[in-house]
């Protein structure tokens, strides 16, 4: 079908263009310039998470332009808008970060709501920063309108005394300056220097994971996730994918074909292979809700358990995204991914094709190390693992790219807070062997799922990550590194047992069997569970408040509404 043909009668726009009655709504687009042309065509929702809070998002406003350009080439017209985000790493460390995961809610949300307000046909996503991946994915998923995802692009590394760093390095020196390994001139020289240009945080943090996953769900144009934000190329991907939206409305693809479970399998694939975020057990079982399918963390630690940890990357290698655009980018990683079984290769994607055809003329490139061959892997086994057992019901978290030691057992350390467990680390109040416990930071206990990086930094910068362990039903960034278990269900905040832990008890961690237990019998368990009272919350308004209201389980992917699975008519059908 022609891509310059459309049926505007079967296109959501029919609503404010078609017919006499809708003399008013077409009299706002004069308004705005636009002529009859372009008012006969189809709408495209141009959303950008463009903000000035961040680097993560500074470069996407003028990246909507470029897409903008690509669908009127195409004979669509482009409706641009903007939604918020919170950046992780500013909300970091305090009470903001209690906005982050919550933050993916409203993202999706207000996509939504500015598509069905005003009757777009297709969307073209852009995003930045943590959580603005997910949530415009999960968007698209949800209204299931052809939709073209888009990643603003990594940062390029900083250069301090001739060595690459990140961001991660200035949160790491925060730990090294308390205990007198670093001056104040040299942690201001350092943090002058680690953020040098506009994009997303450099390694494979949440941000590359989820651009990772973007191009692995097939909702991103290949190779558009990997190239860094300043990079000129990122304007030509930006105007494909315009161009690129018009096809999709042509030929009906929409997200729901695209987004299948074996998407979902191969996204999880290659968040194991690159050693990814922990976060992308959180944000794929949430966009999986979206399309009516059940695929929660255990399916996800499945995968992650069966798949070969590849590609060099920060923070448990040597390497950051740029380092892997440029050695073959995110379709090489996946290229021997499939080669070796580990791919569903007939899944749709948005370039109309499936990914093995996507990928068929994807050349190896031997003269770099940045990704390994699925078959003699940096690992045999993912990045990421699951664990279950006594103290974690409904499962918990931790990322093992990069670490030695894969079991951990000693005391436990109790915190009702991240605030008093970073207070205890920055005063040295713990020891060798302690397992750090920081509860009340769940979904619903937080609110808000806080992520844990400036503590479990501040250990790494004083010569201590790999000997404690720290583990909470918050979450951890996907900076973090150590042995650090996150998403620990059930929660603190509903009675989980994290809740019932006392000073001294004995945790045991095995990443081997996949486990997690406090060394206490049934019997004392429910006596403790039974003495337990619900802590009142401080957040009796606002959006805190409503979140907490609403929000689920974290091995669900912390949801706040029903999903696709009860949907009755879908906003594309209407």
């Amino acid at each position: 079908m022609d891509a310059k043909v459309f049926d505007k009668s079967r296109l959501p726009s029919r609503h404010v263009t078609e017919g006499p009655q809708r003399a008013p709504h077409r009299s706002y687009y004069y308004a705005m310039g636009l002529g009859p042309d372009q008012i006969n065509q189809p709408f495209v929702g141009v959303a950008s998470c463009w903000n000035e809070a961040a680097p993560c998002n500074i470069s996407l406003m003028r990246q909507a332009q470029a897409v903008k350009k690509g669908v009127a080439a195409a004979h669509g017209t482009p409706r641009e808008f903007c939604t918020i985000t919170v950046t992780d790493g500013i909300a970091m460390g305090h009470q903001g970060m209690k906005a982050s995961l919550t933050s993916r809610e409203v993202i999706a949300d207000s996509v939504e709501l500015t598509i069905r307000g005003h009757c777009y046909d297709a969307l073209v996503g852009m995003a930045g920063c943590d959580k603005s991946l997910p949530g415009m994915m999960m968007a698209m998923c949800r209204l299931n309108v052809p939709s073209i995802f888009i990643y603003g692009g990594t940062i390029l590394p900083g250069t301090y005394r001739g060595k690459d760093v990140t961001v991660v390095d200035v949160f790491e020196a925060v730990g090294l300056h308390s205990v007198g390994r670093m001056s104040d001139s040299d942690l201001e020289e350092l943090e002058q220097v680690a953020c040098p240009s506009a994009g997303s945080c450099g390694g494979q943090f949440t941000a590359n994971t989820m651009a990772t996953v973007s191009e692995a769900i097939g909702l991103a144009l290949p190779y558009s996730a990997g190239a860094p934000a300043p990079y000129e190329i990122r304007d030509r991907f930006c105007m494909a994918a315009g161009e690129q939206v018009m096809q999709l409305i042509a030929h009906n693809i929409r997200p729901r074909d695209i987004v299948t479970r074996e998407a979902l399998e191969n996204a999880a694939t290659v968040v194991a292979a690159s050693g990814g975020s922990t976060n992308a057990a959180l944000h794929l079982p949430a966009i999986a809700h979206e399309c009516g399918i059940d695929f929660d963390l255990f399916e996800v630690a499945e995968i992650f358990k069966k798949t070969p940890y590849i590609a060099d990357l920060k923070p448990g290698g040597k390497y950051v995204a740029k380092d892997m655009f440029e050695a073959g980018g995110i379709p090489m990683l996946m290229k021997t991914l499939l080669d070796n079984g580990f791919l569903h290769g007939d899944c749709l994607t948005v370039t109309g094709r499936s990914i093995a055809e996507n990928l068929e003329k994807v050349a190896w490139n031997e003269h770099q190390d940045v990704i390994y061959q699925a078959s003699t892997p940096i690992k045999p086994t993912g990045g990421v693992v699951g664990l279950k057992g006594n103290l974690a019901t409904d499962g918990a978290i931790v990322k093992v790219a990069g670490m030695q030691n894969l079991k951990f057992s000693g005391p436990a350390r109790c915190f009702d807070s991240e605030e008093e467990c970073f207070e205890a680390v920055s005063n040295r109040q713990y020891e060798e062997g302690d397992v750090l416990v920081i509860r009340y930071e769940g979904p619903r206990g937080g609110p808000g799922m806080r992520e844990m990086l400036s503590t479990t930094a501040a250990l790494y910068g004083q010569g201590m990550g790999d000997k404690v362990a720290l583990i909470t039903d918050g979450r951890f960034s996907g900076a973090t590194r150590g042995f650090c278990i996150g998403h620990v269900g059930p929660e603190a905040a509903v009675g989980g047992p994290i809740g019932l832990l006392k000073d001294g008890d004995i945790i045991e961690i095995d990443a081997i069997e996949g486990r997690l237990d406090v060394k206490l019998d049934d019997a004392e368990l429910e006596k403790r569970r039974a003495e337990w009272q619900p802590r009142e919350t401080m957040y009796t308004t606002g959006t805190l408040w409503k979140y907490a209201q609403t929000v689920g389980p974290a091995y669900k992917g912390a949801v706040t509404h029903p999903g696709g699975a009860v949907e009755k008519i879908c906003y594309a059908d209407q």
